[in-house]
């Protein structure tokens, strides 16, 4: 179902500029007038439903284009602890392909990072020597004193989504799976471990965690402890209600409102109904 014409989706669309964007990309700014990123705008209109067909994404696919292929710069204060340009580009290219696959530059980076993710679960568990090795040799950095970006974070995991051989893949969504940290943006915890309280936060994003993995059409088989606990979640009227403090405005609500406790059942059965599809298909 699409949300396009809610509130939520009308008020972020009126706050993207000319360019195509919404002030700094990845971090809020006291020197940068909005009041959320680009990076926030983009999660929380996919999540409504929002394609590359829509005026508004095609404005900001092109913006993260021209800042991709240097025409243009995002407006972030540069980090210093790491290689800045790439994690940029890491940053751009992920959610350039987030909403289209048909983008030479960010695909340029997506073949980059799926040979230096290949190249780590050679043998089919994670080495880091192996990591390190083809991430200095492919993307030649990092520069002295730069940390290397872990594998475990969500722009690598979204970037190379259909691009990994299937054994890689396995390898690369189980690693992911039992990572003590989850996926860094996403999700602060083990996947494999389930949320031991289902009407929070936490749950919603343990969802978001879910849905990233379950892009990985070879290792759906093993997000099957999911769908258990959701099954055990789901109310005997068949849907699911994750409580009025899941509204966090990024993944909840879709609807314009949540006054009506059926509203708010209906959009997490509608969320977490799209996951199942997706899991046992």
């Amino acid at each position: 179902m699409k949300h396009k014409n809610t509130k939520w989706a009308h008020n972020i669309i009126s706050l993207q500029d000319n360019e195509g964007k919404w002030g700094c990309f990845h971090s809020l700014s006291q020197f940068y007038n909005s009041p959320m990123t680009t990076e926030q705008a983009l999660r929380r209109l996919q999540r409504l439903g929002f394609t590359i067909d829509d005026d508004c994404i095609q404005k900001a696919v092109g913006y993260m284009n021209d800042c991709l292929t240097g025409k243009k710069e995002i407006p972030d204060r540069k980090e210093k602890v790491q290689d800045w340009t790439v994690f940029s580009n890491l940053m751009l290219a992920a959610w350039i392909r987030r909403f289209t696959k048909d983008n030479a530059a960010a695909n340029n980076v997506a073949r980059q990072w799926t040979e230096i993710v290949t190249a780590a679960f050679d043998n089919d568990v994670f080495d880091y020597e192996k990591y390190v090795n083809s991430y200095c040799r492919i993307l030649r950095t990092p520069p002295k004193g730069a940390r290397i970006i872990d594998p475990t974070i969500f722009y690598p995991i979204s970037l190379v989504t259909g691009l990994l051989d299937e054994k890689t893949e396995r390898a690369f969504a189980e690693h992911i799976m039992n990572n003590e940290g989850g996926i860094y943006y996403i999700y602060d915890s083990k996947i494999t471990v389930v949320p031991k309280e289902f009407q929070s936060r936490k749950s919603s994003r343990y969802l978001a965690a879910i849905e990233l993995l379950a892009e990985y059409k070879n290792s759906r088989d093993k997000l099957q402890f999911a769908v258990q606990w959701l099954k055990e979640n789901q109310k005997s009227n068949g849907k699911w209600d994750m409580g009025i403090v899941v509204n966090d405005k990024v993944y909840f609500p879709l609807s314009d409102n949540w006054r009506k406790a059926e509203t708010r059942e209906n959009d997490c059965t509608e969320r977490i109904t799209e996951i199942l599809d997706k899991l046992t298909e």
